[in-house]
C-alpha cells in the first residue's frame, strides 16, 4: 500500500513526514544557492548538526556555492513503518547526498550522538582515511534539549525560562491555533547551569580541541557557531534569560578556541543570526507572536529570509566575503537587517496590535510562517508533486 504521509500538531510541534516532500524542499534550497550565485570558500567542511535549519542550509551553501565536500553529523532515525517514518532530517541528508554526489562532491552522512567520544573519533578516522586529512571549516550547529556529558555520564536539560522574574506575555497554540497569554515562571540556578551545559559552547570546544589534537585542522581553519541576540522585545525571555546566558558562554568559548588556533592561524567566529522560522522557533515562549510581526515588516522591506537564503548571504558576503560586519565583542552580525532601528519599530507597533482576532489573518505573516513551519517536515512545499512510495522503498534509501 502506498504511503499517504499526514502532518499533525501537538502543541506546538509539527508531527509526521513526508519524504519526498523533504527531498523537493532540499532541491529547492539548493536551486536557490545555485541561482544566487558562487563564491570562493572553504573546500573540506565538517558540519556538526547538518539535517536542518542553519545546519542543512550552511551544508547547501559550501557546497554548492563554493564547490566544497562536505561531512554532516546529525542524531536523526530512519522510518521503520508506515505509521512511523523517521524524522524530516533523515530524508534531508539523503537528499543531499544524492544531489551533491551528482555534481561530484563528496558529502558524508554521519548519523549518532555528537556530544560522544566515539562519534568524534569516527569523524578524526573518516577525515584522515577518506576525505583528504584536513578541514578548513567547521560549523557548530547542534540543536537539543539533551546533553550527556562523556567524562561523568550526567545528563543535562535545558530550560527555556527568565531568570530573575516571571514572564507574561502573548503567545500561540498552533495545533489549536488560539491567541493566549503565558506566564513563563523564572529559573533556578540549576536550570540556568544546565541549558548553558546543553546549549553553551563547551562542546564546540571539545570538538576544536580534539580535531585540533589529531591533525586534521588545515592552517587557515574557520570555525564558527550560530547564536542569536534578539531585540528589546524578546529580550526578558531570550537575551536575559537562560538561552542568552548559553549564548554568552558561546561567545567565552570562541575566545579560548581563538587562542587554541593561534599557531595554526585560525578563527572562532560567533554568528549572531536572525530570527528564521525553525523547529525550535516555534516552542520557544512568545517568539512566534514575534515572528509573525517580525516577518510581516522584514517581507514588506523585501529583507525576509528563510535559513537558506540567510545563510548563503552570511557564507558568500559576508565570511569568506568583501562585506563583514562586526560588532565590538567581534561577533559577526547578519542579525544587522533584524535590528534596524526601523525595522524595530514597525514590529514593536504591530506586536502590539496583535490579538486573538486578526493574529491568523493578513493583518500578520502568520500565513508565511505556517508555510516554512510546514515545510521544515516536508510538507506545502514549493514544486512538490504527490507520488505514491511505500515503505521498502524508503527503508532502502541509504543515509
Amino acid at each position: 500500500m502506498a504511503i499517504q504521509p499526514q502532518a499533525t500538531m501537538r502543541g506546538n510541534v509539527l508531527m509526521g513526514v513526508n519524504p519526498l516532500g523533504c527531498k523537493q524542499e532540499v532541491y529547492n534550497q539548493i536551486n536557490y544557492v545555485k541561482k544566487n550565485g558562487s563564491y570562493q570558500g572553504p573546500k573540506k567542511v565538517l558540519v556538526l548538526g547538518a539535517s536542518s535549519s542553519y545546519g542543512l542550509a550552511t551544508r547547501i551553501s559550501t557546497a554548492f556555492g563554493a564547490g566544497a565536500d562536505t561531512i554532516g553529523v546529525s542524531y536523526e532515525k530512519g522510518p521503520k513503518s508506515e505509521r512511523n517514518l523517521g524524522t524530516p532530517g533523515w530524508y534531508n541528508n539523503i537528499a543531499f547526498k544524492q544531489a551533491a554526489e551528482a555534481d561530484g562532491l563528496i558529502a558524508k552522512n554521519i548519523i549518532g550522538d555528537a556530544f560522544t567520544d566515539e562519534l568524534k573519533q569516527e569523524v578524526i578516522d573518516y577525515i584522515k582515511e577518506d576525505f583528504g586529512g584536513q578541514v578548513d571549516l567547521v560549523v557548530y550547529s547542534l540543536a537539543t534539549g539533551r546533553r550527556t556529558d562523556p567524562e561523568t555520564g550526567q545528563v543535562y536539560t535545558s530550560a527555556i525560562k527568565a531568570i530573575g522574574q516571571e514572564v507574561v506575555g502573548p503567545d500561540i497554540n498552533l495545533q489549536k491555533e488560539t491567541f493566549y497569554q503565558k506566564t513563563l515562571a523564572a529559573a533556578s540556578q540549576e536550570e540556568i547551569d544546565e541549558t548553558v551545559k546543553v546549549m553553551g559552547g563547551e562542546d564546540w570546544l571539545i570538538w576544536m580541541k580534539t580535531l585540533k589534537e589529531a591533525g586534521v585542522l588545515a592552517d587557515g581553519v574557520k570555525t564558527v557557531i550560530y547564536s542569536y541576540l534578539g531585540s528589546d522585545l524578546n529580550r526578558a525571555y531570550y537575551h536575559d534569560g537562560t538561552l542568552g546566558r548559553a549564548k554568552a558562554d558561546c561567545d567565552a568559548k570562541a575566545g579560548e578556541i581563538n587562542n587554541l588556533l593561534a599557531d595554526i592561524d585560525g578563527q572562532a567566529l560567533v554568528c549572531v543570526s536572525t530570527a528564521v522560522t525553525t523547529k525550535a522557533s516555534s516552542v520557544i515562549p512568545f517568539f512566534p507572536v514575534y515572528c509573525l510581526a517580525l516577518y510581516k515588516v522584514m517581507a514588506e522591506a523585501g529583507k525576509h529570509e528563510t535559513p537558506i537564503m540567510h545563510k548563503h548571504r552570511i557564507y558568500r558576503d559576508m565570511i569568506y566575503g568583501d562585506q563583514p560586519l562586526y560588532d565590538d565583542e567581534g561577533r559577526l552580525r547578519p542579525d544587522a537587517w533584524e535590528l534596524d532601528p526601523d525595522i524595530q519599530a514597525k514590529t514593536t507597533e504591530l506586536v502590539q496590535q496583535i490579538n486573538e482576532d486578526n493574529f491568523n489573518t493578513d493583518f500578520t505573516a502568520y500565513d508565511l510562517f505556517m508555510h516554512e513551519f510546514y515545510n521544515l517536515n516536508g510538507f506545502d512545499v514549493a514544486g512538490y508533486q504527490e507520488k505514491n512510495i511505500e515503505i521498502d522503498q524508503l527503508q532502502a534509501l541509504e543515509p
